[in-house]
């Protein structure tokens, strides 16, 4: 069984495709701009990510451990989104 997993992802690898950021005038680069660059970038992101931060922080406090460290982690991730996007790369 194992080896036909193997063989399945072998066969299916070659179409594989990683997403990297659009440059400007790209398809759907406005998209791209306005989503990233304008808002998890910007003040909307920087603000989301202390909130979160903050709140894991204060769960932690309430010795609610779980939900701390999910806050704090997305809290962290939210306020790096930009990189997390292009290093990450979503499949096609």
């Amino acid at each position: 069984m194992a080896f036909l997993a193997l063989l399945l992802v072998l066969a299916i690898a070659p179409f594989a495709n990683a997403f990297v950021a659009p440059v400007a005038g790209s398809f759907a680069y406005d998209a791209y701009d306005i989503g990233v660059n304008k808002i998890l970038k910007g003040p909307i992101g920087f603000v989301g990510g202390v909130l979160a931060i903050a709140f894991g922080a204060y769960m932690g406090i309430q010795a609610e451990i779980w939900y701390a460290i999910a806050s704090i982690l997305g809290g962290a991730i939210l306020m790096k989104a930009d990189t997390v996007v292009a290093s990450l790369g979503a499949l096609i």
